[in-house]
């Protein structure tokens, strides 16, 4: 699986991409969001408000229920506003 970081959630984080392998019970972006907090303090950080991300499987917008496999792209992000 790749994972794309931007903005704060990429500074916090301290990468702007990378591959994982999470285990085999991470099967939807909620609990792909709950394997990543685990994963050290920068993480725990970039992810403790999950109101503040938002999240991306192949291009298309996400909600936690929703499934995540092995050859996916998930990119995690701030909300975008514009004016």
């Amino acid at each position: 699986m790749k994972l794309l970081y931007f903005a704060w959630v990429k500074t916090k984080t301290g990468r702007a991409e990378e591959e994982v392998n999470p285990p085999a019970g991470v099967a939807t972006v909620g609990e792909l969001l709950t394997w990543l907090e685990g994963r050290g303090p920068e993480f725990a950080d970039a992810l403790s408000d999950r109101e503040a991300i938002r999240v991306a499987v192949n291009q298309s917008f996400a909600k936690p229920s929703d499934p995540v496999g092995p050859n996916d792209e998930v990119a995690l992000f701030p909300p975008v506003t514009g004016g």
